[in-house]
């Protein structure tokens, strides 16, 4: 608005109040704007192939499932998958990947967009993906590590080094806010040993020297069906929804347990300079739209404010689509009558076309007997 008082001659001093309370609105906008969780990003990755992996795809697509259920589109959603055990011919249920005991919930479904499957889950695309990405990200791995390294399909590793460098270049660059770490692996904690750029939460499921252990097995399927770190993640995750205060304090402090993890869990908070009691758990695992509200009102805002569903449309909704009708059409809809006339001058061409054409092979038949 300094740009309209500069520009508009003795607009400031014409409108005070207007130019007032835009000034606020437009304060309180960039105040908030680094806390917004608008726009949030997730880079989610299993890194190994193979059925006896089943859970670690399980792990993958149960996070994928419950950001995406709490507002992440899938447009700022990175899904990598390096097997489908979904289209496994050792899958006995088709097209599914369970997660939970006796099979509650299928997270494989006509919703899931995988964007890099098989052999495209490298390391290569991985560190090209993390450029995508801005405002706060989460990125989740899980697979087969070890201390400082994360197997990528037993052909190559990814290095704590070159995961640190690579949030290094994402910062240069301005593409994230702030940074959540999460990796489910054997010796996960040394995944994120070598970060050294501002603004990151980091938590693994393991301690150097420590395996991260299967939780539930499924004896039809016939092999573990997802890890226990990311259970418990999940217990929280499920809990929640949009509007949730749950805040990283209350997730990686007062609730990781050893005993029910069956691991040491870790946590690294000394490169943000926020406390992660501050920093809410939909700022990572969920996202809002911003919307403006028109201070006038209509039908059509008031019915979808109430939840206005097809099925019960009344006759005030017909009015507004007869109107609908009117701005699609170029000219005014005809009477019946004029409908009717013009249909009957149609049919009499079409018989004196007809008889024309009778006649004609008439004659020619005639013309042609002998």
């Amino acid at each position: 608005m300094g740009v309209i008082s500069a520009t508009v001659p003795g607009y400031a001093d014409s409108h005070p109040d207007q130019l007032h309370q835009h000034h606020e609105q437009v304060a309180e906008f960039f105040a908030g704007s680094e806390d917004r969780h608008t726009n949030n990003w997730a880079v989610l990755a299993c890194t190994s192939r193979f059925w006896f992996n089943y859970r670690h795809i399980a792990n993958t697509l149960a996070i994928y499932r419950n950001i995406k259920r709490l507002g992440i589109p899938d447009s700022n959603i990175i899904l990598m998958l390096a097997d489908d055990v979904a289209c496994n011919p050792r899958n006995i249920f088709p097209a599914t990947v369970y997660a939970n005991p006796n099979r509650q919930l299928d997270l494989y479904g006509d919703s899931v967009e995988v964007d890099y499957s098989g052999y495209e889950v490298t390391v290569e695309n991985f560190l090209r993906t993390l450029t995508d990405a801005s405002s706060n990200v989460l990125i989740y791995l899980t697979g087969h590590g070890g201390n400082e390294f994360l197997k990528f399909q037993d052909n190559e590793e990814l290095s704590a080094f070159d995961v640190a460098d690579a949030v290094e270049q994402m910062w240069e660059k301005r593409r994230y806010n702030r940074l959540l770490f999460m990796i489910d692996t054997c010796q996960a904690n040394t995944m994120y040993s070598q970060f050294y750029s501002p603004n990151i939460i980091a938590t693994g499921s393991s301690d150097l020297g420590e395996n991260s252990l299967s939780h539930d097995s499924d004896y039809d399927i016939g092999v573990a069906i997802i890890d226990s770190f990311t259970h418990f993640v999940l217990g929280y995750l499920e809990e929640m929804n949009k509007t949730s205060q749950l805040n990283l304090q209350q997730l990686l402090f007062d609730a990781y347990d050893p005993v029910v993890i069956r691991s040491n869990a870790g946590v690294s908070t000394h490169l943000s300079p926020k406390s992660p009691r501050e920093i809410l758990l939909t700022d990572f695992f969920g996202g809002v739209a911003r919307v403006e509200v028109s201070s006038r009102s209509s039908p059509d805002s008031e019915a979808s404010a109430r939840g206005w569903t097809p099925d019960k449309a009344d006759g005030s909704r017909r009015g507004a689509q007869h109107r609908q009708f009117k701005v699609l059409h170029d000219r005014t809809p005809q009477t019946l009558e004029g409908l009717a006339r013009r249909d009957s001058g149609m049919q009499a061409v079409g018989i004196l076309f007809g008889a024309v054409v009778l006649t004609g092979a008439a004659w020619f038949v005639y013309s042609h007997r002998y």
